[in-house]
């Protein structure tokens, strides 16, 4: 494993990469607002139920199958397309996957066309000599602190209780890491139902800070 493209994979999983993560809450804005989730306790429960039931565990599945080629690139958008579970969630994964594809380009990396995100970054990973679980891991270690970072913004939690509800959740990543390596196209599934919800029900808020 070089590391070189382990260099490569976190630049483009930064928050500083411009792909506008910091503007997505994935429907957690909703929760927040609604006092379903108000602490750390409650937000380590709702982000790990997203990385083992939800878009974490389905979005690594897919941009794993995207970076080993088990169906066309075509066939994988349209497939997270249809995976996504309202309006904004869609909106979510085709606006930041058209962002990194366009990025990606910029730096000599794809070929600039717009797909979901998890697909893009897939294919774009192709190229780099890193073991799929690290990928899978990297993946979903961004994710995670994307939603923290929302929460962090919108509890609002403190900086180092941000921090430590990324830490625990590290078991989580790693052994999410693992299933969607063994998974394959056949395991994809989601049981978070109330995540789901809570996307759709952030359509209609009034006041909202974050896009999704």
């Amino acid at each position: 494993m070089g590391n070189a493209d382990l260099l490569k994979l976190s630049q483009w999983l930064s928050p500083g990469f411009p792909v506008s993560a910091y503007a997505y809450s994935h429907g957690l804005e909703a929760e927040i607002a609604a006092g379903r989730v108000r602490d750390g306790a409650g937000l380590e429960l709702w982000v790990a139920a997203v990385l083992a039931a939800g878009a974490g565990r389905n979005d690594a599945i897919l941009m794993l199958a995207a970076r080993q080629g088990a169906a066309s690139a075509e066939a994988l958008g349209d497939l997270a397309a249809a995976l996504a579970g309202s309006r904004e969630r869609l909106e979510e994964t085709q606006a930041q996957g058209r962002a990194l594809a366009e990025t990606l380009a910029a730096l000599g990396v794809g070929d600039g066309v717009a797909r979901p995100y998890p697909v893009v970054l897939g294919l774009a990973a192709r190229g780099l000599a890193l073991p799929d679980p690290v990928v899978a891991a990297l993946y979903l270690q961004s994710l995670a602190g994307a939603l923290v970072s929302a929460a962090v913004r919108f509890v609002p939690l403190g900086q180092s209780e941000g921090q430590r509800v990324l830490q625990s959740l590290h078991l989580v990543i790693e052994d999410m890491a693992g299933v969607a390596c063994a998974a394959g196209l056949e395991g994809i599934g989601t049981a978070v139902f109330g995540a789901d919800l809570a996307a759709m029900e952030h359509e209609g808020l009034e006041v909202r800070i974050f896009r999704t």
